[in-house]
């Protein structure tokens, strides 16, 4: 078991990790921006008191903040780092109007949004593009090697050779699309379809589960169908061939994500598996401490879950601003800067609450409370 990396340490991997993501996230609403001809005021990688930055010829302030918990660009027009409306239409001069953000159709604001998240997605498309090109993808066929004693695929009936086809609806071409499925579903009865010789079967099956360890000691618990691949295979793909491969892991972490958040909101799931901030720094320190491959790998998950819930419909994110914008081109006229302004409050108030109750939970797992009820006791 490995002991957990040192604190200055786990701070400079979550900033490595985080200030790209940020920088990437930002810079594709900045070019999207461009392309459309609207102006930023200034482009900051985190908050608060500038500790560097510079003025380009077009006069944005390219700055980093002492707070590298995020970022933001504000645009020509906006009132605040969260693209609210600073001026009225008719208050803005010639040159700011042909500048300003809130002055472009609002198809053009929506696509100006959407290329943050979508940036990020692509940049995870990119890391595991390149992993697949360096080192291979993992193609295991979905076929059983060993089928472990007592399990839930011995219970079953499966046998060395069959070849699971799907599990509860999702196809599993590879090995490790069965691990992915059942991983998340631990004690979870589903609907396994495996062919046996040329013969389709299907069959209800009660998956187990186990707690684990990882390397540094930490539990977790997953879902187990109790089976082992006859052997692993890789394969190295083409630039062609690792571009729409790498879109498709992107797409199933995503969904992974989906169906994670699905199971807290429905109290399959504690909500206490929800980390924030303090989690991410932790678990960012931990890869970073297992080699650059591991570190850049993580990399990836965390762009795929900034754009993630960045595209969550909450006012104060992405997606809060694509619903006003869709209800703008729906009921052709901007929501009113009233409703704006409470939509935005209440988006505030929601994410720190978040973000209090992911910190408490962070905290839980590092065994603060722990310790503390034994103080009291």
């Amino acid at each position: 078991m490995l002991s957990q990396p040192p604190v200055w340490f786990i701070l400079i991997a979550f900033i490595a990790a985080l200030g790209p993501l940020v920088f990437f996230h930002e810079l594709g609403h900045y070019v999207v921006a461009r392309v459309f001809g609207v102006g930023a005021e200034s482009f900051s990688i985190g908050f608060g008191r500038e500790v560097a930055g510079w003025t380009d010829k077009r006069g944005t302030r390219w700055k980093v903040g002492w707070l590298p918990l995020g970022g933001y660009v504000k645009f020509v027009g906006d009132l605040n780092p969260v693209s609210m409306p600073g001026e009225e239409k008719e208050d803005l001069s010639v040159e700011q109007r042909r500048r300003a953000f809130h002055c472009r159709p609002v198809w053009q604001r929506f696509l100006i949004v959407l290329a943050g998240p979508a940036a990020n997605f692509l940049l995870a498309i990119l890391i595991f593009a390149t992993f697949y090109v360096a080192y291979g993808r993992p193609e295991t066929p979905a076929v059983i090697g060993p089928v472990i004693a007592n399990s839930a695929a011995d219970h079953a009936g499966l046998k060395a050779g069959d070849r699971i086809i799907s599990i509860n609806g999702s196809a599993t071409r590879y090995f490790q699309d069965i691990q992915a499925v059942t991983s998340l579903r631990p004690n979870y009865s589903v609907d396994l379809v495996y062919e046996r010789g040329s013969q389709l079967r299907r069959v209800p099956v009660r998956l187990g589960s186990e707690q684990r360890l990882d390397e540094f000691g930490q539990k977790y618990v997953v879902g187990l169908l109790g089976v082992r691949p006859p052997q692993l295979v890789y394969k190295r793909l083409s630039v062609f061939e690792a571009v729409p491969a790498a879109c498709g892991a992107t797409a199933n972490v995503t969904k992974m994500m989906v169906e994670i958040i699905g199971q807290i909101v429905t109290g399959e799931r504690s909500p206490k598996e929800l980390g924030g901030p303090l989690r991410m720094a932790q678990v960012a320190g931990q890869r970073a401490s297992l080699g650059w491959s591991d570190f850049v790998y993580l990399i990836a998950l965390f762009s795929i879950n900034l754009g993630f819930i960045n595209l969550l419909p909450v006012p104060m994110l992405d997606g809060g601003h694509l619903a006003l914008y869709t209800v703008e081109a729906v009921q052709r006229r901007p929501v009113s800067l009233r409703a704006q302004e409470w939509a935005f409050r209440s988006g505030l108030a929601f994410l720190l609450a978040l973000l209090i109750f992911t910190t408490l939970n962070d905290l839980g797992s590092f065994g603060l409370w722990e310790s503390v009820g034994r103080l009291i006791g």
